[in-house]
């Protein structure tokens, strides 16, 4: 009965090479591996981009122990990979965020060759500045937190502040919906002079104007001004809306507020009708129940968080975002350029 070998020490059989034909290095055909993987977050849109990507989601073992603890572990091999994790955001922010560090160090000691964050919702993007004294810049926190992990590269959506991306030393590639949002609205026929593009508040006005532009159409800008946090009024409409169909644009709704307050200023000044779009719809506590009661037509968002189909309202309605991150994924991996799918119109700030 042949005696069975121990695992590692089997024989190998290698080809012995005439030493006048050796040379000081081994060569390799290039070899390059995709694999795309998932936290928590926001599970159905990591499964549509895997499916315009045409690959299965990587199997990821994730689980909280009862002391809260988080634990990562990849079920197959990832050396030499190029890793794309797949984690927004949203509710619970802080649980998700740690989750994806984890994933990102489990990556690094796994001997993944490259690291790409993809973020569609960036935590903590509104605290960008100190906006009073002995506030903390979180957004810089979570970016450096973000590279000592081990990140290599950061793929995000509509950022709250352009600056963010300087909080970064890897590149950070910047998407944005402002085409889908665009082509949704010319599709519905709302494009031209009887349309006028809105400016929540003067910091998001270069951004409304090339939605303007793409529309084919006017530019107003509210003057907003926050009593308290989460808190919105708008004390003037500055340019003509009376008579105009009007279309907000933002990067992110929270509670609603300043759609809200948005929409009844533009009612006030004219508009006949006033629609509402943003690529983060987060919806906490009653902000469904608000925007279905306020004076907005309709209010259009990206699934870049998840949205509950149960709790929405008829008057909100969800755009994917999964064909872009795909696009953009695929073109990082290639080694192509990724402005050119938006021909490079993705600088709005």
């Amino acid at each position: 009965m042949a005696e069975a070998t121990l695992p590692g020490l089997e024989t190998v059989d290698v080809p012995v090479v005439p030493e006048t034909e050796r040379t000081p290095w081994i060569e390799r055909g290039p070899q390059k591996r995709l694999m795309l993987v998932a936290g928590r977050s926001n599970p159905a849109l990591a499964e549509a981009i895997a499916g315009k990507l045409g690959v299965v989601l990587g199997e990821v073992e994730l689980k909280t122990f009862a002391n809260g603890e988080t634990y990562v572990r990849y079920c197959e091999s990832i050396r030499g990979c190029d890793v794309f994790i797949v984690q927004s955001g949203n509710v619970p922010v802080n649980d998700h965020l740690l989750e994806l560090l984890i994933m990102i160090q489990a990556a690094k000691l796994a001997s993944a060759k490259r690291i790409t964050a993809v973020i569609p919702w960036y935590p903590y993007s509104r605290q960008d500045k100190k906006s009073a004294p002995r506030e903390p810049i979180t957004a810089k926190l979570v970016a450096d937190a973000l590279e000592s992990a081990g990140v290599d590269r950061v793929v995000t959506m509509d950022l709250h502040a352009g600056q963010i991306q300087g909080f970064f030393n890897v590149p950070v590639d910047h998407m944005t919906a402002l085409q889908l949002f665009a082509q949704h609205y010319r599709d519905k026929g709302l494009s031209g002079e009887g349309v006028v593009a809105v400016s929540p508040d003067v910091g998001r006005a270069k951004f409304a104007r090339r939605f303007s532009k793409m529309l084919e159409a006017d530019l107003a800008i509210l003057n907003k001004t926050r009593p308290e946090h989460d808190t919105a009024e708008v004390t003037e409409v500055i340019g003509h809306v009376d008579g105009k169909i009007a279309v907000m644009i933002d990067d992110m709704i929270l509670t609603g507020g300043t759609l809200i307050a948005g929409a009844s200023a533009l009612r006030e000044a004219g508009a006949t009708e006033v629609y509402a779009c943003a690529t983060h719809g987060l919806f906490p506590g009653n902000a469904f129940e608000k925007i279905g009661a306020s004076e907005l037509t309709q209010v259009t968002v990206t699934d870049t968080v998840p949205i509950d189909p149960i709790k929405r309202p008829e008057n909100i309605d969800v755009l994917p975002v999964s064909g872009l991150l795909a696009e953009t994924i695929m073109n990082i991996f290639a080694d192509d350029s990724v402005s050119a799918i938006f021909a490079g119109e993705n600088q709005l700030f």
